[in-house]
């Protein structure tokens, strides 16, 4: 049973932080792509960050320098720390899962549940 749960979400103020956590198991992913992307009420998803099997990391132009994807797989955990957070960065955050690195391979991956992270 392949299972991402996402957790860290809240609400912050404009130039705040927020860590995200995506828990996985039950599926050897070491070998696979997993990322972040996230969607607002009435807004298209949006890819964040994802990182392949060989630790390379893409970032969506805006969360550049802002967002770090990071992933430990000795504790089956993927992260994103956000810095300096917008109120354009509210939306829900989901943790996701593919075996080919692009986004649209996450959007259609195994996913989480979501977390909302909403700035203000």
């Amino acid at each position: 049973h392949v299972q991402l749960v996402e957790s860290g979400g809240g609400s912050v103020q404009a130039g705040g932080s927020l860590r995200l956590s995506c828990a996985f198991s039950g599926y050897t992913y070491s070998g696979h792509c997993m990322g972040w992307f996230r969607q607002a009420p009435g807004k298209e998803r949006e890819g964040v960050a994802r990182i392949d099997g060989g630790g390379r990391t893409t970032y969506a132009d805006s969360v550049k320098g802002r967002f770090t994807i990071s992933k430990d797989n000795a504790k089956n955990t993927l992260y994103l720390q956000m810095n300096s957070l917008k109120p354009e960065d509210t939306a829900m955050y989901y943790c996701a899962a593919a075996s080919i690195s692009s986004w649209s391979s996450l959007y259609f991956g195994c996913r989480g549940q979501g977390t909302q992270v909403t700035v203000s």
